[in-house]
């Protein structure tokens, strides 16, 4: 089952390089649990809960924040019913002109083919400098 939630993951960054936002939610739980990263902009929403709650909260705001905002994942970590996803956030924040190059890990929890709970941790200190916020 391991081998099938690393896929899954892909397929959830895989959907959303794409901007194909219904292949990113299809994979969520109707329940699932987000976080964003203590101090990430978008951590005033925690938890997220549901899929319409990270499409508002989350994707919309990085859409409409964001110019060509990436996850670029580099290496997938297998831990059974977790998958560790370990990249880089790249974007340029519209509102600044100021790019963002920032490493991140997202721990993903599945369970019956659907991610049930996310964890974002990334440099915050990159995100605050690039939106203007610091």
């Amino acid at each position: 089952m391991s081998k099938d939630n690393v896929e899954l993951v892909r397929a959830i960054y895989t959907a959303f390089e794409q901007g194909d936002v219904a292949g990113v939610l299809g994979r969520m739980a109707p329940d699932i649990e987000w976080n964003e990263a203590e101090n990430f902009p978008y951590a005033d929403g925690n938890p997220y809960r549901g899929p319409d709650a990270i499409l508002g909260g989350v994707l919309a705001r990085l859409g409409s924040e964001w110019e060509g905002f990436r996850a670029v994942p580099e290496e997938f970590l297998d831990a059974g019913d977790t998958v560790v996803m370990l990249g880089r956030y790249r974007a340029t924040c519209k509102a600044t002109g100021r790019p963002l190059d920032a490493q991140v890990a997202h721990i993903w929890r599945l369970e019956g083919g659907k991610a049930v709970r996310f964890q974002q941790l990334t440099d915050t200190l990159q995100a605050a400098r690039a939106t203007g916020a610091l």
